[in-house]
């Protein structure tokens, strides 16, 4: 098993509990000791956030034209519609699959492509295309401002369609919740459990699970402490409302989904007609061991980084034990 390579990580975690930092680590890591240590090759990284980002953008440009939001109850506040966690999966799928059949995408406008992709996954979880209902005139109106915003996300996924995905593995970043004293199972396309089971099947058959534990109140100190808002769309930078905080991720379900697995050391997924068992692992991040990881990584404190090292380590081991056997 030593210099087997997991093909599928999926890392989740409460908003800010140092998914993006773990990556971060990674992409710094020598090649043999990722492998040999962590059983991952080098990485092909899609987060769900840029996403998240793009439709707050279309909201504010609909405001500024004094058109009702389509996506979020205001820019301080969580989702119009529960449903819009699956469409941000269904565009993850998007683009694995892109990256996977080495889709080649030409749009002569990214913003409009997007708003059409947006669309199709919205209508593949039950929600209506709102984007092309638009009066023409307002969706011409608002394509400029968000072309550079789409150039930006399309040309991430056209950079990865060049990558040889042989002996790489590849990591699904997202955060999920739901909120504060909600009761388990979460319902209404709230938790891990409604977004882990839109993943694509071919996702889902190779995946694993590697989570970042940190308690809500942690989740929300660190989602303040590094909020920049002159950097809202930036992966490390970003900050969530605190409204979004507290209805949105003020509790998660991967405890409950432990508790209630077929299989011991593993979530229960049934999706596309099939049972699936994803090995899960924590990673203990409840002291921070993460947030030093945001300096320059010449500065990194060698005594953090053995610490980090050593409990990602065992983390990335017992899921390397649990898919291998």
């Amino acid at each position: 098993m030593a210099n087997q390579v997991l093909k599928t990580v999926v890392l989740i975690a409460l908003p800010a509990s140092g998914k993006s930092e773990v990556r971060k680590y990674l992409e710094y890591m020598p090649m043999d000791k990722r492998v040999s240590d962590f059983h991952m090759g080098d990485t092909v990284q899609i987060d769900d956030f840029p996403y998240v980002h793009f439709m707050r953008c279309i909201d504010d440009e609909l405001l500024k034209l004094g058109h009702p939001f389509l996506f979020y109850h205001s820019n301080q506040e969580p989702f119009l519609h529960t449903a819009e966690w699956g469409t941000l999966i269904e565009l993850v799928n998007d683009d694995y699959f892109a990256i996977v059949n080495k889709t080649k995408i030409n749009p002569s406008s990214a913003a409009q492509h997007l708003l059409n992709r947006i669309d199709a996954a919205s209508v593949k979880v039950g929600l209506p295309p709102r984007l092309s209902q638009l009066p023409a005139n307002v969706r011409q109106a608002i394509l400029p401002a968000l072309e550079k915003e789409a150039k930006s996300i399309l040309g991430n996924v056209e950079k990865l369609q060049q990558i040889d995905l042989t002996g790489k593995t590849l990591v699904i970043e997202f955060a999920r919740g739901g909120p504060q004293g909600s009761s388990m199972p979460l319902s209404n396309n709230y938790g891990y459990q409604y977004s882990i089971a839109k993943l694509a099947e071919p996702i889902l058959q190779d995946a694993t699970l590697l989570y970042i534990w940190v308690t809500p109140e942690e989740s929300r100190r660190k989602n303040e402490n590094r909020a920049d808002p002159n950097d809202p769309g930036s992966i490390l930078h970003h900050g969530v409302p605190i409204k979004v905080m507290l209805n949105d991720y003020g509790c998660d379900d991967i405890e409950w989904l432990e508790k209630n697995t077929e299989v011991p050391g593993t979530i229960t997924v049934k999706a596309h007609g099939k049972v699936f068992h994803l090995p899960i692992a924590k990673f203990d991040n409840r002291e921070d061991k993460t947030s030093f990881l945001r300096g320059d990584h010449t500065a990194w404190d060698k005594s953090k980084v053995e610490v980090l090292h050593n409990e990602l380590k065992g983390a990335l081991q017992k899921l390397a034990k649990m898919y291998f056997k």
